[in-house]
């Protein structure tokens, strides 16, 4: 395997910038400093532009699990799961440690029965100089969780699975979709 097709690791990274590389073709890891350390990327120089972005988690539930879910004795474990969500993408930079604190202008999570479980999907929107990836996938994440927690009881074989990036728009690097396979 050719150096530039690596997977990019912290020493690899330190290795390219001594040799001057990486050049303008090949990816890096922004949340590293001249010498491999973790650092939080200083976006001051940033545009604070609207920015958006789409994540979704799908909880994989047995069919007695779905027939469950209305009687829960702990609540309603979707409305629960869906505040949850909510919750815990304002708290991304409290667990998430390179993540800057951001002002959410909007966060919303959809929790939906489906055949063979529940289909999360979660928006987070900001102006601000970097993007609500992290915020997105954390409440997609937290609420996939909270799920399984409000349903471990019936079943300790649940899975959660499909923990994606749907799109993200704003900033610099623009409009991403995720292809459908």
């Amino acid at each position: 395997m050719k150096k530039k097709d690596s997977i990019y690791s912290a020493e690899l990274i330190v290795d390219d910038i001594a040799d001057g590389l990486p050049d303008a073709t090949t990816p890096t890891l922004s949340h590293y400093d001249e010498t491999g350390g973790a650092c939080m990327v200083d976006v001051s120089e940033k545009t604070a532009t609207r920015r958006e972005a789409v994540a979704r988690a799908f909880v994989e539930l047995s069919e007695a699990v779905l027939a469950a879910l209305p009687q829960n004795q702990k609540g309603n474990p979707l409305e629960v799961a869906r505040i949850a969500g909510i919750q815990a993408a304002k708290q991304t930079s409290n667990l998430i440690p390179m993540c800057h604190p951001l002002a959410l202008s909007f966060v919303d999570v959809r929790v939906q029965i489906v055949e063979g479980g529940v289909a999360i999907e979660a928006t987070a929107a900001t102006v601000a100089g970097t993007g609500v990836e992290m915020e997105a996938m954390t409440a997609a994440s937290i609420a996939a969780l909270t799920v399984y927690d409000m349903t471990k009881a019936l079943d300790k074989g649940i899975r959660i699975r499909e923990i994606a990036l749907l799109r993200k728009s704003g900033g610099k690097s623009g409009e991403y979709r995720r292809e459908t396979v």
